[in-house]
């Protein structure tokens, strides 16, 4: 009985090793290696040409026909090209144009593109302008210092009702139509300084703040009672302009008065005070400069008396 079972299983072990496949044995030889490229059998070619030609076809086949006349050279209907190119969410009476940007200005850029601005703010300082250019409408402080500029028209600010601070400081500027501010009814702070302004144009009496210094105003480049009206103005500064007099009246409201480096020679006992009332006190006058005037403070002593401080200048 133990000798059929061990024939038995003899013949199933022969069964499965010669039901197994067959493989060759791979032989890595030396000697190999030593058979030139050009006779080693399967040998690939790399055909340059044909690799070139077969992506250039996978290339042009990859978008399906109609895709590729819907990318045709056909001109865009004028209606989007229209949309497209300009389209108008800011409106500027003096503009040439409106744009996402700005209205455009006289060198085909828009404001904003050629500025910058931020919010309802826009800066032009220290780019060679030669005018005032086209602003948004909604616009509120606008700054253009060390430009190029030298008149300021009649319709620069139109319709900028927003407008609270104009500041054009280091320009060429000379002549100012008279109307160029007046019209504006939220101005606040008109800056002028370091220009070439003879004479000053008719002021809007919202301004609070003033800088017309180091200009040319001299003897009559500001008006009888200029700032009379100006029942708001706590600022005003006219340093540097050859003055040979105090502008007068000056309202209730002012706080700080610069007039150093002028011609003034004199001052009447009323400039600041009243004469006959000697209980009046201009208490909000606090800052007041004369120094660099041709002018002895210490003769007019009735002029200081409603004042809470003395003027800053030559008291000898």
């Amino acid at each position: 009985m133990q000798t059929f079972l061990n024939i038995f299983l003899g013949f199933f072990i022969f069964e499965s090793v010669g039901s197994a496949p067959i493989t060759d044995n791979i032989i890595f030889d030396s000697e190999f290696y030593d058979i030139p490229l050009g006779e080693l059998p399967h040998l690939f070619v790399y055909d340059e040409n044909e690799q070139s030609d077969q992506l250039k076809t996978e290339t042009g086949t990859a978008l399906p026909s109609r895709s590729q006349e819907s990318f045709s050279s056909a001109p865009l209907s004028e209606e989007f090209e229209e949309e497209a190119s300009t389209p108008k969410l800011i409106d500027s009476p003096s503009a040439q144009g409106s744009g996402v940007l700005g209205p455009q200005t006289q060198d085909g850029l828009p404001t904003c593109l050629l500025c910058t601005c931020l919010g309802t703010t826009v800066y032009c300082d220290d780019h060679e302008l030669h005018a005032i250019p086209p602003l948004p409408k909604k616009t509120t402080y606008f700054y253009s210092r060390y430009n190029r500029i030298r008149k300021i028209n009649r319709n620069d600010f139109a319709n900028l009702n927003n407008l609270k601070r104009i500041d054009l400081t280091a320009n060429f500027i000379s002549e100012i139509h008279e109307d160029a501010f007046w019209r504006l009814p939220q101005l606040q702070e008109l800056v002028l300084c370091d220009n070439r302004i003879r004479k000053l144009p008719e002021l809007p009496s919202t301004l609070t703040f003033i800088d017309v210094s180091k200009n040319r105003l001299g003897r009559k480049g500001i008006r009888n009672e200029a700032f009379k009206d100006l029942h708001e103005l706590q600022h005003l500064y006219i340093t540097d302009n050859n003055l040979d007099h105090i502008p007068l009246p000056l309202p209730e409201s002012l706080q700080a008065l610069h007039l150093q480096n002028n011609n003034i020679q004199e001052m009447h006992e009323d400039t600041f005070c009243k004469m006959k009332d000697f209980t009046y006190v201009r208490r909000a006058l606090e800052d007041i400069r004369l120094d660099g005037n041709p002018i002895n403070l210490s003769r007019t002593p009735y002029a200081y008396m409603c004042l809470p401080r003395l003027p800053v200048g030559n008291l000898i």
